[in-house]
């Protein structure tokens, strides 16, 4: 079994169960991303409130919804992103071999070429399965009507009212996404927000950078007979999952603001204002109109989600190559540390 095999299935089981527990923070943090109406309570709440009040007014089935093509799109993200950075990387390697023997450096990758090979397999990740995440977007910031809305109040709305309660009781299913989709935009709605993903690729590259600098300060410290993550403990590699995921969080969550606006419904009658052309429109009008602390909606609960999840996949990704290395080959020292993809 090859590397790049045993890493991409690592990686798609890691990212799996993260997601299973993490998946009600996202869902939470996909509404505050794309609330624009200051009266609501995502922009008042914290993570904790709306978590209540979503089981409260909708249920909580509506914290998974989304969750099977969520699933669906962690392990297609996880195994391809894993995948495609052990080809790039042995690539990477093979080269830096060879001009080591020419004379030219110490036949070891540097930090940019690691960069580099985490930005391309970003790039293709990001390519073949945002559509999958579009859906999801989708799902998740769908709402039900209030089930405890009384009859009587709605005898009192508008047919207008009347009707939209109707559509949000009505079921939102994975296929009703894929035909929204193609009615508003074509087969180019199934890539919408690709732009921001697309440079949202640098999350990985420097998380990878931060992962790969905290790693390096350890194992200085450790004995020289300590090689790779085997002389790590699996609480120290989630705790360097953890800091690396927050530093790489804050620099590139505008990014994700974005691109969920992007990705959401977005309603005929709504504000022009709330109504985004493309990555730079969405830009401009969100500081124009919200200021900069609208590009930084929910950052606290995608902290938190990101950072768990993050340190999650690290941590059982490292055990499974473990194991998978132990029962094909039975010798873990071949174990090689790979960055983490961003979680949703």
């Amino acid at each position: 079994m090859s590397d790049a095999l045993i890493n991409g299935l690592a990686g798609a089981g890691g990212g799996i169960i993260a997601q299973l527990l993490t998946f009600p923070l996202q869902t939470v943090n996909a509404r505050q991303q794309t609330e624009r109406d200051p009266t609501k309570p995502a922009f008042k709440d914290g993570a904790a409130r709306q978590l209540y009040l979503v089981v409260k007014n909708e249920g909580w089935e509506r914290l998974y919804g989304g969750l099977m093509p969520s699933l669906v799109g962690t392990a297609a993200s996880q195994g391809v992103y894993y995948y495609f950075y052990q080809i790039f990387r042995n690539r990477a390697e093979a080269k830096a071999l060879e001009r080591s023997r020419r004379g030219i450096g110490d036949g070891s990758v540097g930090m940019l070429q690691s960069l580099t090979v985490a930005a391309l397999s970003g790039c293709v990740n990001v390519l073949l399965t945002n559509p999958i995440w579009v859906v999801v977007t989708r799902m998740q910031t769908h709402r039900k009507a209030n089930k405890q809305q009384s009859t009587q109040g709605l005898t009192c709305a508008l047919d207008k009212a009347l009707e939209a309660a109707i559509t949000e009781n009505t079921p939102y299913k994975t296929m009703d996404v894929f035909q929204e989709l193609y009615k508003e935009a074509g087969v180019l709605g199934f890539w919408k927000g690709v732009i921001p993903a697309l440079i949202m690729v640098s999350n990985p590259a420097i998380q990878f950078m931060l992962y790969e600098t905290l790693l390096k300060k350890l194992k200085k410290r450790r004995a020289s007979n300590l090689k790779g993550a085997d002389g790590l403990t699996a609480l120290e590699i989630f705790l360097l999952g953890a800091v690396a995921k927050l530093g790489a969080t804050v620099v590139t969550y505008p990014l994700l603001v974005v691109k969920a606006r992007l990705q959401v419904k977005q309603r005929i009658d709504d504000d022009k204002r709330h109504r985004y052309k493309g990555t730079f429109d969405a830009f401009t009008k969100m500081v124009q109109y919200e200021g900069l602390k609208g590009m930084y909606k929910g950052m606290g609960t995608k902290i938190v989600q990101s950072v768990f999840a993050s340190a999650l996949l690290f941590m059982i990704k490292e055990e499974l190559v473990k194991g998978a290395r132990l029962l094909v080959t039975g010798n873990t020292s071949l174990v090689k540390k790979l960055p983490s993809k961003p979680s949703r």
